[in-house]
């Protein structure tokens, strides 16, 4: 029945998706439309996960933020070629790197036109005061537009850039120095991600002039690849092709982000044919998109699925009980129930396709005789109570989070643990995790850059138990100090020296117990060419095109 309804000639739409169509034809003549039906699709309807938190990447952090944000409508300095995780050019043409590995030098392209809309039309090109002011937003407290949207930068700060960034200066039109305070080997990597998105200084001064600053983050202009149009809130994100584009590469005129949270409903429309991609399918829509010749687009994801023990808390402050309890979870039959075998287990908080990942650590093994005898050597042979927090949403790295849970409650009950599940929505949830209120607490982490130092010091460091994404509040100085220094040599293979020396120290703590690296997947329609899934997870469209469907052609298979 799935198959069937598969071709774009017999859909069911839903009133939605109704009115997205016609809201985006509505100044197409009939004549138009049927050109546009023989000979080209010009929308593109994409089934998202989730409405954004903000339409700025430098105020967020989440993926769902920055796939329709940062490849959408921004570009960074420098990217990712597609699918790798090898840095390109973007902004920058080209860039040099001191001796001292204090000053990068970036060259400007000459020719990057910003978006206009109805309340600014640029008068000028990209140029470096476009990357200061973007920077200096987030970096100066003082900044006249620092304290606008709140006045936080998570990403910026997790990684500690008001620090490191020691100056920004203008040194051409189109030519901006960075001098750091220290080496930063992953500098480059860091320049690449969502966060480090180029705004325009121009249209900061239009604001300005209109006394709506704040208009920058919710009405955003970028050069990126697709221009901003028009949000719904949880129903729909309107974009239009940029057509000055300063990359030649094919897309489609009109591309939409229909908001649907529900797995299973964006399934269901998938199959009806109202999405071109789906986001994020659970293991059993692979399966059944696997058995029905459904085409799916999957890499390895730069991720990791884990339980974070909060160390701050008894009986977590003792790494024993930390170690039992490791023991005590057979992660074979999540891999089984939860991951539907689409996973691998994970034994280093960094995935194996990592430079920096260490392979002879050994493996937990399950044995709850063991988990039993660490928990008596620890006096707590009679058992204990705690919590834990299941995240409320699906990402790649964790598709059930509430399953996983109740697997590990099961399992637990077997050493005398008595495990109560606890859920809040979304944002309450990270809130609250963030301030230390939970015991313990499922969640993942889906690289947003290539480097290893974007696991170790945003999850693990002593800085991010404080302020950053360190749900198990754990701080340990010589783990501290060994991904210190690997952030500071220049040389990879000293690196590589001080990463696999941090991974005996985690493996030997245990705050976390490492689930699964899983892979970033999508459903595709057949007519969709060009799309390709990269493993740090962000979606993008540039490249992506929709080609004539042969009706009486057979799909492709899957990948």
């Amino acid at each position: 029945m799935i198959h069937s309804s598969l071709y774009r000639g017999t859909p069911s739409p839903t009133k939605l998706l109704l009115s997205l169509v016609a809201l985006i034809c509505c100044s197409c003549s009939p004549s138009q439309n049927k050109k546009n039906n023989s000979e080209e699709k010009d929308l593109l309807v994409y089934c998202s996960e989730g409405s954004p938190d903000s339409f700025n990447p430098q105020l967020v952090t989440s993926g769902t933020s920055y796939d329709a944000t940062a490849n959408i409508i921004y570009n960074q300095l420098v990217t990712y070629k597609p699918g790798t995780t090898e840095i390109a050019p973007s902004l920058a043409k080209s860039w040099s790197i001191s001796d001292d590995g204090l000053r990068y030098t970036f060259n400007l392209r000459k020719d990057i036109p910003f978006h206009g809309s109805q309340i600014f039309t640029p008068s000028r090109n990209l140029n470096a005061d476009d990357v200061i002011f973007s920077f200096n937003r987030q970096r100066l407290e003082n900044h006249p537009y620092h304290a606008i949207s709140g006045g936080r930068y998570p990403y910026f700060k997790a990684q500690s850039m008001e620090r490191l960034i020691e100056d920004i200066r203008k040194t051409g039109e189109h030519q901006v120095e960075f001098v750091l305070t220290r080496p930063e080997s992953p500098f480059l990597s860091i320049l690449a991600t969502p966060f480090a998105s180029i705004l325009s200084a121009e249209y900061a001064q239009q604001l300005n002039r209109l006394r709506h600053p704040e208009w920058i983050d919710n009405k955003p202009i970028g050069t990126g690849p697709f221009r901003f149009e028009r949000y719904e809130p949880d129903a729909y994100i309107r974009y239009k092709r940029f057509d000055d584009y300063f990359s030649d590469v094919k897309r489609v005129k009109n591309l939409v982000f229909a908001i649907t949270p529900d797995a299973a409903m964006r399934f269901a429309r998938f199959s009806a044919g109202e999405c071109d991609v789906m986001s994020y399918p659970l293991p059993v829509h692979l399966r059944v998109a696997q058995k029905n010749d459904l085409k799916s687009v999957q890499t390895p994801g730069l991720n990791v699925a884990y339980w974070a023990f909060n160390t701050e808390k008894p009986p977590f402050h003792d790494a024993k009980v930390r170690q039992a309890l490791t023991m005590a979870v057979d992660r074979e039959a999540i891999l089984q129930t939860v991951y539907d075998r689409q996973a691998t287990m994970a034994t280093n908080p960094i995935p194996p396709s990592s430079w920096a990942y260490n392979k002879n650590i050994t493996k937990v093994t399950y044995s709850k005789r063991k988990a039993l005898e660490l928990l008596k050597e620890a006096g707590y042979e009679n058992g204990f109570s705690i919590d834990i927090w299941a995240m409320p949403i699906q990402r790649a790295y964790n598709p059930n989070a509430r399953k996983m849970a109740e697997m590990i409650q099961q399992d637990l009950a077997d050493i005398n643990v008595d495990v109560r599940i606890i859920t809040y929505e979304w944002g309450t949830f990270l809130s609250r995790v963030s301030q230390g209120l939970h015991h313990s607490v499922l969640l993942g982490w889906n690289a947003d850059n290539a480097d290893p130092n974007n696991f170790f010091s945003p999850l693990l460091s002593c800085s991010s138990s404080v302020s950053g994404n360190n749900y198990a509040k754990w701080c340990n100085n010589e783990f501290d100090d060994l991904i210190l220094k690997a952030r500071t040599s220049a040389e990879q293979a000293d690196r590589t020296q001080y990463y696999l020396q941090a991974q005996k120290i985690f493996k030997q703590e245990a705050p976390w117990l490492t689930i699964a690296h899983a892979n970033n997947s999508v459903l595709v329609q057949p007519e969709v060419d060009g799309l390709i899934v990269s493993p740090i997870g962000n979606i993008n469209f540039e490249g992506v095109t929709l080609k004539p469907l042969n009706e009486n052609a057979t799909p492709e298979a899957s990948n």
